[in-house]
């Protein structure tokens, strides 16, 4: 049967023609150049700003309180402020302007701009937690700019799912065998999406979010754009690369979204990195003699069968079904500074109290007009990159004879995703890798079990990128930066100009 299916996946996967509308940038339609070059260019200097156009002022109360867990130490100076960028609404290009959010960790002279998941904290508190953990060589050359991406944050946030539908959308449970409820509750968000955006709604996507960080750059007053970008964020920074590559400076690529077209292929790796995840987690909570004990792995399945017998109550009053837990605790494996909280909100939901656990997937379940869940932006932003979609058959049948089996709890969870786009109305198209333009030395970083962005997905992407050097951490989590080998390289790139050899090797 499996024969059978991955052929059918990869026919419904093998993306056609762009449909992608050209976009407008200072009233020139802007494309990406389609000549071919051989050589790679030089690394370009740091060059501090000249003649910059921003305004900082004090951050608000309401910005810092969207901060993710650990707190950040208040010796960090933190400053704000908003640019004007161009939504590139299909049928009003180049007209409509949006607000781009911006936080400035740190005083460095030279401007490193950074971009976040679109499911994680919001570029600003993303870049306010990284510069916390950076080393300070780094530090005292650069200052942070963490952006908002468009829908996220203080950048004209998107809130258009209905609030009830947040927790279906994230509730399947990984021994279902019907994403029915999952497919229901995905056409509810797009046809109120549809409805609230209009034709703005495929203006929410990495192409056009690219366009925000080239205004960003020339308001900084830099000639070239240095950045990081953080797993699924890097398909701006591949976008900016396509349609600027004349001002890109130096940028690191901390993990990819796999390129690949092969479905079956991309989802295996992404459960089962998550599964490598967990257990290395396992193994943490071992040596650290956690409340979970030496079998953290059992833990998460009997309370996965705990909640399945008898689900809890979620804030706002719905469910907190095996689901919702799962993806709480896919959340947490994530990020390993977050594993003692996790272990003990693990531990806590297997005495009945749901809370600490719930704290894991509370940004994308809840939120208000002012704030709205991390979920809205994410489902614009990702069902808008999307060249095309499976079938829910597809969806089906490659949860049944691949994913749920070899990979549970994950394997559901991550065709729960391929559901949400389903009934998506319209697609931007996909972010193209800029493989046949002269483009500087590209830092691409990765870990052994990342997952959220799994290492074999970042390795394709980076074998598409002629200019791309890779190093590889022998670790578990979404960010190779936790790694002292890998921020000493990524140091070494940014601030001394120095490029690693091609697929060096941290140990974990």
């Amino acid at each position: 049967m499996l024969a059978l299916l991955v052929p059918a996946l990869l026919t419904g996967c093998t993306a056609g023609p762009s449909q992608r509308p050209a976009v407008v940038a200072n009233d020139e339609q802007s494309r990406p150049p389609t000549t071919s070059f051989s050589r790679p260019l030089p690394l370009p200097p740091l060059t501090e700003p000249q003649s910059p156009s921003i305004a900082w002022s004090e951050c608000s109360p309401q910005t810092l309180a969207r901060f993710d867990p650990p707190p950040v130490s208040s010796s960090l100076p933190l400053s704000c402020a908003t640019v004007m960028s161009v939504l590139d609404a299909p049928d009003l290009p180049g007209r409509v302007p949006t607000h781009v959010a911006l936080l400035k960790a740190g005083n460095g002279p030279v401007p490193l701009v950074v971009v976040n998941d679109i499911e994680g904290e919001v570029g600003s508190a993303y870049a306010t937690h990284l510069a916390a953990g950076l080393p300070p060589a780094l530090l005292r050359r650069f200052s942070l700019i963490g952006v908002d991406r468009r829908g996220t944050g203080d950048s004209d946030p998107v809130g258009c799912v209905p609030p009830e539908v947040h927790g279906p959308l994230l509730s399947q449970d990984p021994a279902g065998t019907s994403i029915d409820d999952v497919l229901d509750a995905a056409r509810r968000a797009g046809q109120q999406c549809a409805i609230d955006l209009g034709t703005a709604q495929l203006a929410i996507d990495s192409w056009r979010a690219a366009g925000d960080l080239e205004e960003i750059r020339a308001q900084l007053g830099t000639p070239t754009l240095n950045a990081i970008a953080h797993g699924e964020a890097s398909r701006v920074l591949l976008a900016y690369a396509a349609r600027f590559p004349g001002h890109l400076g130096r940028v690191v690529l901390d993990g990819i979204p796999d390129p690949s077209p092969d479905a079956a292929t991309a989802l295996t790796d992404l459960a089962g990195a998550q599964q490598a995840t967990l257990a290395a987690f396992t193994r943490d909570c071992a040596a650290r003699q956690c409340a979970l004990g030496t079998d953290a792995t059992g833990a998460v399945s009997a309370l996965l069968d705990r909640l399945r017998a008898a689900p809890g109550s979620a804030t706002g009053g719905g469910p907190f079904g095996p689901g919702l837990a799962a993806n709480a605790i896919a959340i947490g494996l994530a990020n390993p500074a977050r594993w003692p909280e996790l272990a003990d909100a693990i531990q806590a939901a297997r005495g009945g109290d749901l809370s600490k656990l719930m704290a894991f997937v509370s940004p994308l379940v809840n939120g208000s007009q002012l704030a709205p869940s991390r979920l809205d932006a994410a489902i614009a932003t990702e069902c808008n990159d999307n060249p095309v979609n499976l079938s829910s058959n597809q969806v089906s049948a490659l949860a049944d004879q691949l994913l749920r089996a070899r990979f549970a709890p994950f394997g559901a969870l991550v065709t729960e995703r391929l559901a949400w786009c389903l009934p998506w109305p319209g697609h931007a198209g996909a972010t193209p890798v800029p493989g046949n333009l002269a483009l500087p030395p590209i830092l691409v970083t990765s870990a052994l079990a990342d997952p959220v962005t799994p290492e074999p997905g970042t390795a394709r992407a980076a074998q598409q990128l002629p200019s791309a050097v890779r190093v590889s951490w022998q670790g578990a989590g979404h960010a190779a930066s936790a790694s002292p080998c890998v921020a000493d390289a990524v140091r070494g790139f940014l601030v001394d100009g120095k490029v690693p050899v091609d697929g060096t090797l941290c140990p974990a």
